[in-house]
């Protein structure tokens, strides 16, 4: 936790907003996207999606691949609990939604569903997207599934599995990815190792976002590295997200924007 809020007042000195931005693209993404204050109607059916999922009082058994929860001390959880702690909160919701309606992807990969509550937000983000959503939990995707379905999110494939293991079996190099959201592994091994092995799904406008990267001191060692990479081109550090774009025609620029 200490080294959380370390992260958040070295993220607060060095942020701006859209006016210290002179690229067109991000001053763009800014304005239309990430600072549209304008109520959507989808936000009431999100609001909807979670209150369903906060009013659940059941319990589950959790088998957690990742890095461990920070809140849960055992792996029988309430759903209701998960909803509050772990799941994406109203406002990184609402962001996720205009994002997506923002790029209008039409393939779009979730690494790690949870509770659903992030890839409702891709679905309704553009309707007529292909949403593939993988959780290794077995429980917790048919959490996922049973609410996916009464919001009639049709445009939804659920995979269970591993990450790894999923990403292995596919044949990446025949797919085309246009938006990527990583919130599975919140570690540094398998952040990277989801990175490499996604590379070759990406095209010049596509899009990933990467949930925690100052979840830890290596999650920010993992950011780091992504940054450098040579074909990353834009990121954005949003604190809680980091956004990456493939755009060669840009100049390597990395932004760290209050959002």
């Amino acid at each position: 936790m200490l080294f959380q809020i370390k992260s958040y007042l070295k993220f607060l000195w060095n942020s701006k907003n859209e006016h210290a931005v002179h690229s067109p693209f991000v001053f763009s993404l800014l304005t239309k996207c990430f600072y549209d204050k304008k109520t959507k109607p989808e936000y009431a059916i999100l609001k909807k999606y979670r209150k369903s999922l906060l009013e659940n009082k059941n319990f589950i058994e959790v088998t957690d691949f990742g890095a461990g929860s920070k809140v849960f001390k055992s792996n029988r959880r309430q759903i209701s609990k998960i909803a509050q702690t772990a799941g994406i909160s109203v406002k990184r919701a609402e962001l996720l939604f205009r994002v997506t309606r923002y790029f209008q992807p039409e393939t779009i990969l979730e690494i790690g569903t949870s509770l659903g509550l992030a890839t409702s937000a891709l679905a309704l983000g553009n309707p007529k997207a292909k949403v593939t959503t993988i959780e290794g939990c077995p429980n917790t995707a048919n959490v996922a599934q049973n609410q996916l379905n009464q919001l009639n999110c049709k445009n939804v494939e659920n995979v269970i599995s591993e990450f790894q293991s999923f990403l292995i079996s596919e044949n990446l190099n025949s797919k085309i990815y246009n938006l990527i959201y990583f919130d599975g592994n919140h570690s540094k091994k398998a952040t990277l190792a989801y990175f490499e092995l996604l590379l070759s799904t990406t095209d010049n406008d596509s899009v990933w976002i990467f949930d925690d990267i100052h979840w830890s001191e290596e999650m920010e060692e993992a950011w780091r590295i992504i940054k450098d990479h040579p074909k990353v081109k834009v990121t954005i550090d949003t604190f809680q997200w980091g956004f990456v774009f493939f755009r060669r025609e840009q100049q390597k620029e990395h932004f760290i924007i209050r959002a």
